[in-house]
C-alpha cells in the first residue's frame, strides 16, 4: 500500500509534471469533502500554510441551503471566513483523477486561529485527546454499506428518482459469481483507495439486492474517520466515472434492507489492547466492561450522530439486521452492540446502530464520549442478551424517530460535558431544521393515501 505522500514527494511530482492539482478539503457537518482545487504552484507557495473558506460550510443543511438560527454564523454576521489549515499527514494522491493530490484541512477561527468548535474533525480530535489523557489510544474501524445503480446520478435525477434499478438484480450476499459482474466498478474502488493510502481489506456483496460492502482495516480513530470519508467520496466518484450511481442513504426503498456503517472500537494502552484480559469473562477487561456500559447507558443521547436524518430512522426495523434495542450481545447481530473477537487479543465492541448516512467523525466522537463516560463513572455492565433481541420488551429501545433523538441529544448532560454547549446547540439546531423541513413536505404516500379518500 502506498503511504500518504510526503511534502518532498509532492514537490518532486510537481517538478516532473505528475501532479498539477491539489484538492484542499475540509469535512462538513454531513461528513462530505468541501474545499478548493489549487494549481500545484500556488498550493506549494501559499496554501500549504493556510487558505480560507466561507464559514457557512459548517452551517448548512444536506442540500447546502443556509438556514437561520446558528450562533456561529448568519446573514446578520455577514458569513465570514474560516481558516483551512492543511494537515500534512493526510497528503495523498487521488489515483482516479489525473494529476491530482488531496490534503485534509483542520478548520480554525479566522481571527483567533483556535479550532472551530463545530468542525467535525476537531470534535473527534477533542475526544481522542480526552482518551489520551487517560493513557489510552482509541482504535476504530467502520464498515461502509451502499447500493450501486445501473444508471448515473444525472439520469436518476432527471427521472425524478423513479424506477431505480440496482446494478445487481439479486441479493448477492457473499456471492462471488454475482459480484464478478461488478468488478469493473469495485476493483478500481479497492485499488485506487489502496494506492492513496487507505488500507482496504475487501469488498463483498451485502444482504440486499444491489447492495455492496467495503471494509477498511482498523486504525487510530482519526485515521479511521478520514479513511471512511475518503472511501465514501471515492465510491461516488468512481461509480460516476463508470456511468453508475451509488447511494449511502440509510433506507432507499421501504421493502429493502437499509445500509449500515457499523463502528468497531477498542482502546489501546501502548501496543496492547486495553479491552483484553485473558482471565476476564469473554476476554473482557474491566476497562472494556465500563466502556461498553457507557455505550449502553448513553446510546439514546448519541443516536442523533448515528442517525442524523429523517430517513435514517426508516432503517431500524426487526428482522433486517438493523438494531432496534440497545442491548449488548456476544456475536449476535440482533443487538445494538455486538462483542467481536471473544476471548482473543482482538476483542472489541461493534456498534450496529449507525446508518451509512452518518458523519464518521461525529459518530466516532460520540461513541468515544459515551464509552469514556462509562470508564469515568465506573459503570457496571449487565449480562449479555441472548437470543432474538428484537422481541425483548425489557431492553431499552433505540430512539425510533429524529424527534426522539433530538430530545435525548439536546438534553444530554453527558454530551454537553463532553462536547460543550456550543457543539450540542449547533447540531441540535441542525437536526431541528431537518425535522422542520420534512414536516413541511407533502409526500407521495400522503397523495396516494388521501387524494381521493380523505
Amino acid at each position: 500500500m502506498a503511504a500518504p505522500m510526503t511534502l518532498d514527494q509532492l514537490k518532486d511530482a510537481a517538478k516532473s509534471g505528475e501532479i498539477d492539482t491539489v484538492l484542499a478539503c475540509i469535512i462538513d457537518m454531513q461528513g462530505r469533502l468541501q474545499g478548493k482545487r489549487f494549481h500545484i504552484s500556488n498550493f506549494l507557495e501559499q496554501a500549504i500554510n493556510e487558505t480560507h473558506c466561507c464559514n457557512y460550510l459548517l452551517a448548512t443543511d444536506l442540500v447546502m441551503s443556509t438556514p437561520e438560527g446558528f450562533a456561529s454564523t448568519s446573514w446578520a454576521s455577514g458569513y465570514g471566513d474560516y481558516v483551512m489549515k492543511p494537515d500534512l499527514a493526510t497528503l495523498r494522491p487521488v489515483p482516479w483523477l489525473e494529476g491530482t493530490a488531496m490534503i485534509l484541512c483542520d478548520v480554525m477561527d479566522h481571527h483567533t486561529h483556535a479550532p472551530a468548535f463545530e468542525s467535525p474533525r476537531q470534535i473527534l480530535q477533542a475526544q481522542i485527546a480526552r482518551a489520551e489523557a487517560m493513557g489510552l489510544t482509541p482504535m476504530m474501524a467502520t464498515e461502509l454499506e451502499f447500493f450501486l445503480y445501473a444508471r448515473s446520478f444525472d439520469e436518476i435525477r432527471h427521472s425524478g428518482w423513479r424506477d431505480l434499478e440496482t446494478l445487481s438484480p439479486y441479493n448477492q450476499d457473499y456471492s462471488i459469481q454475482l459480484t464478478s459482474r461488478e468488478e469493473y466498478v469495485l476493483r478500481p474502488i479497492r485499488n485506487h483507495l489502496y494506492a492513496m493510502g487507505v488500507p482496504v481489506e475487501c469488498t463483498k456483496g451485502e444482504a440486499e439486492t444491489g447492495q455492496e460492502e467495503l471494509n477498511i482495516r482498523y486504525a487510530d480513530a482519526l485515521a479511521c474517520a478520514d479513511h471512511h470519508a475518503l472511501a465514501k467520496h471515492a465510491v461516488k466518484e468512481i461509480a460516476h466515472q463508470h456511468g453508475h450511481a451509488a447511494t449511502f442513504m440509510s433506507k432507499w426503498q421501504a421493502d429493502k434492507v437499509g445500509s449500515a456503517a457499523h463502528i468497531h472500537q477498542s482502546l489501546f494502552a501502548g501496543d496492547d489492547n486495553a479491552f483484553y484480559d485473558k482471565d476476564g469473562a469473554h476476554g473482557m477487561s474491566q476497562t472494556m466492561k465500563h466502556y461498553v456500559a457507557g455505550l449502553l447507558k448513553y446510546a439514546p443521547d448519541v443516536t442523533l450522530f448515528m442517525a442524523p436524518y429523517i430517513n435514517s430512522y426508516k432503517r431500524f426495523a426487526p428482522g433486517t439486521f438493523a438494531p432496534t434495542k440497545t442491548a449488548w450481545s456476544i456475536d449476535n447481530r440482533t443487538a445494538g452492540f455486538r462483542l467481536v473477537g471473544e476471548d482473543s487479543k482482538g476483542v472489541r465492541i461493534e456498534c450496529r446502530i449507525p446508518g451509512s448516512d452518518m458523519n464518521p467523525y461525529l459518530a466516532c466522537a460520540a461513541q468515544l464520549a459515551a464509552g469514556l463516560a462509562g470508564i469515568e463513572e465506573k459503570l457496571d455492565l449487565p449480562d449479555p442478551a441472548q437470543g432474538d433481541v428484537y422481541g425483548m420488551d425489557d431492553v431499552p429501545d433505540v430512539p425510533s424517530t429524529l424527534r426522539a433523538a433530538i430530545l435525548a441529544f439536546d438534553g444530554s448532560k453527558m454530551m454537553r460535558a463532553a462536547f460543550g454547549d456550543k457543539v450540542v446547540d449547533h447540531y441540535a439546531h441542525a437536526a431541528k431544521i431537518e425535522q422542520q423541513d420534512f414536516d413541511r413536505a407533502v409526500t407521495d404516500y400522503e397523495l396516494a393515501r388521501g387524494f381521493e379518500r380523505a
